[in-house]
């Protein structure tokens, strides 16, 4: 167990839904605890990405399904939280730039102090564009940035 110099009171944890959820979740979760913390858990929507794919072609009805999806697994990975004995923690789900977001727009919204966050992303190909996020989150947020491996 790593002993945390600072004490961090809010703890930011993006997720994407990709490999490095749980490991990520699970890291966020042991360092509230040890800070008697709250965590944020957030997933941002990038929802341009959509319109480049399918011609701008994105009904509504696609991304309500999409955001009733990612309600769902933002809510069992709270109940995860709750079952390892964290009950101070929050779902958030946010539309737009995820580096932007992650870096700058959330934690200054909720006072995190601390972001925790995988090294990569989904897939070899999402590595690139995920791992970019990472790297500029790195590079631009203004609290400590943990990166789960």
């Amino acid at each position: 167990m790593i002993e945390m110099t600072e004490n961090y009171k809010r703890i930011l944890a993006p997720v994407d839904g990709g490999e490095d959820t749980m490991p990520v979740l699970k890291r966020a979760i042991e360092v509230a605890k040890q800070n008697n913390s709250h965590l944020d858990i957030l997933n941002v929507i990038q929802v341009t990405q959509f319109n480049r794919n399918y011609g701008n072609a994105v009904s509504a009805d696609a991304v309500y399904k999409l955001t009733d999806q990612t309600k769902e697994i933002l809510e069992t990975l709270k109940q995860t939280c709750v079952k390892d004995g964290l009950t101070d923690v929050s779902i958030h789900m946010r539309f737009g730039n995820p580096k932007k977001i992650i870096a700058q727009e959330f934690p200054k919204d909720h006072n995190d102090d601390l972001i925790v966050m995988g090294a990569t992303g989904l897939s070899a190909v999402e590595q690139l564009v995920v791992g970019s996020v990472t790297s500029y989150v790195i590079r631009t947020a203004k609290q400590d940035v943990l990166i789960v491996k």
